[in-house]
């Protein structure tokens, strides 16, 4: 947790965005992220403030990174990552998964 503190403090996004923004933004989704279940209504606010936010390529490429980064350092579960956009009716552009080439 200390890790993805220190990496959201430090690493800022393009235009403003920074990884403690994603964080921030995705924050009531820990508890689906980590057991599944239902999606708080605030998780599917946050994932679609950020979606709007992240309106560009190079937005969502970062966006991308941080969220790779903070999954593997909360130790989220990849297949109720992947089922989140859905479960909140986004369309992310790209599929959610540690595999994801982010620079794509």
């Amino acid at each position: 947790m200390v890790t993805v503190c220190v990496i959201a403090h430090v690493a800022p996004l393009a235009e403003g965005l920074a990884c403690s923004d994603v964080v921030k933004a995705l924050l009531p989704c820990e508890t689906f992220l980590k057991e599944g279940g239902s999606v708080p209504g605030s998780c599917c606010s946050g994932v679609k403030s950020l979606n709007s936010a992240a309106n560009t390529a190079a937005l969502r490429q970062t966006v991308c990174q941080c969220l790779e980064a903070a999954g593997k350092a909360y130790d989220l579960s990849p297949k109720y990552a992947a089922a989140l956009p859905k479960q909140c009716k986004v369309t992310v552009g790209y599929p959610i998964s540690y595999g994801t080439d982010c620079s794509k």
